[in-house]
C-alpha cells in the first residue's frame, strides 16, 4: 500500500527528518511545506537529485496543503531555534512564536481534509501538541508529540557513558515536560536487567538527571541547532504507526488523569495512541509528574484563552 507523509517546516529538523525517511524508504510520496518558497524548492530538488542513488523512489510535492488530504502522517517541524538561546534554557521561549503559527497551520490542515496522524516535534512540544488538538478538533489519540522519547534516549546515553555499557542495555523512562520540569523515573530504570539504584548513588543519579535535561542545549550550543536525535525519534514513532506496532513509547499524549499532554508511555499503533500504560511510580515521582503537568496545563490554558 502506498504511504504518503507531510512535513511542515523544512528547517534543520524537517529536512533531516525527510532525508531519513526517504533513505529508509518509509513512504512513497512526501508533501513538504514551508513559507520559504526558495528553501523548500531547493530541498525538493536536492532530494530528487538523490533518488537515482537510493534503493527506493518517492514523489515529492511542495507547498500544497490540499495534497495532505490522503496523507497517513503529517509532522509539524515548525520552530524558531534561535529562541532557545535564552537565559533560562527554557523551551517555552518558542511558545509565543508557535501561538502565531499553529492557528494558521491548524486551519490549513482542517481545510485540506487531512484525517491521519499528526505528529508534533515543534517546541514546547507538549503545549504545542495541546494547541494543535484544540484548534483542529482532531481526536486526541491522533495528535501525538515526540514528548520525552528523545530525553529518554539522552538518559540512556548518559547512563551508558557513566557505567561503560551500550545504551541499548539501559531501559526506563524520562517523563513529564520536554523541558525543565522533566525528570527521570529512576525507579523504572534497569541496566542489563539490574535496578540502577543498586549501581549508582542518589547523588550520581541527580547528576545524570541534570545531564539528561541539558543534553539538547549542549548540542544546540555546539552546532546552533539539534537535528539527528529528534529526527530519529520521530522516525521511530512513525515506524510504530506504519507497522501498527502497539509499542509502548514515551510520547506526549493526552493523559486523562493529568488533564493535559505530557511525556508518558503510551501504546502507539496505526491509529495513533491505541492504549494506555501505567507505571508503578514512587510517591516522589508521581508528585514530579503532577507538577510538570500543572505547569504545561497552565501555559496551554492561558494560550487558548488568548486564541479562542
Amino acid at each position: 500500500m502506498a504511504r504518503k507523509m507531510g512535513i511542515i517546516g523544512m528547517g534543520h529538523v524537517g529536512s533531516t527528518l525527510t532525508h531519513g525517511l526517504i533513505a529508509q524508504g518509509l513512504a512513497d510520496h512526501y508533501v513538504l511545506i514551508d513559507p520559504k518558497e526558495e528553501k523548500v524548492r531547493a530541498e525538493q530538488l536536492d532530494f530528487q537529485d538523490a533518488m537515482a542513488n537510493h534503493s527506493s523512489f518517492a514523489t515529492i510535492t511542495i507547498n500544497d496543503y490540499a495534497a495532505l488530504a490522503d496523507a497517513d502522517v503529517v509532522v509539524s517541524a515548525l520552530g524558531n531555534i534561535s529562541l532557545q538561546h535564552n537565559a533560562g534554557e527554557d523551551r517555552f521561549a518558542e511558545f509565543a512564536f508557535m501561538q502565531e503559527q499553529v492557528p494558521k497551520v491548524a486551519a490549513s490542515l482542517k481545510a485540506s481534509g487531512f484525517s491521519g496522524i499528526l505528529i508534533v516535534i515543534s517546541n514546547p512540544v507538549d503545549a504545542v501538541s495541546a494547541l494543535y488538538q484544540a484548534l483542529t478538533g482532531f481526536p486526541r489519540e491522533r495528535v501525538i508529540g515526540t514528548g520525552t522519547l528523545l530525553d529518554t534516549a539522552r538518559m540512556k546515553r548518559v547512563v551508558s557513558e557513566r557505567l561503560g555499557v551500550t545504551p541499548k542495555s539501559v531501559s526506563g523512562y524520562t517523563l513529564g515536560e520536554h523541558g525543565n520540569s522533566q525528570f527521570t523515573a529512576w525507579s523504572q530504570v534497569r541496566v542489563e536487567g539490574q535496578a540502577i539504584s543498586a549501581l549508582l548513588s542518589e547523588k550520581a543519579l541527580d547528576d545524570l538527571t541534570l545531564a539528561t535535561m541539558k543534553g539538547g542545549h549542549t548540542v544546540f550550543y555546539g552546532k546552533g541547532y539539534t537535528s539527528y536525535g529528534i529526527a530519529t525519534t520521530a522516525i521511530r514513532l512513525i515506524k510504530a504507526i506504519f507497522s501498527d506496532a502497539k509499542k509502548a513509547l514515551v510520547v506526549s499524549s493526552y493523559q486523562e488523569t493529568l488533564g493535559t499532554y505530557i511525556g508518558y508511555p503510551a501504546l502507539i499503533g496505526h491509529d495513533g495512541k491505541v492504549g494506555d500504560v501505567t507505571l508503578p511510580l514512587t510517591d516522589d515521582e508521581i508528585a514530579k509528574l503532577e507538577a510538570s503537568a500543572n505547569l504545561i496545563k497552565k501555559r496551554v490554558d492561558q494560550a487558548l484563552d488568548d486564541l479562542l
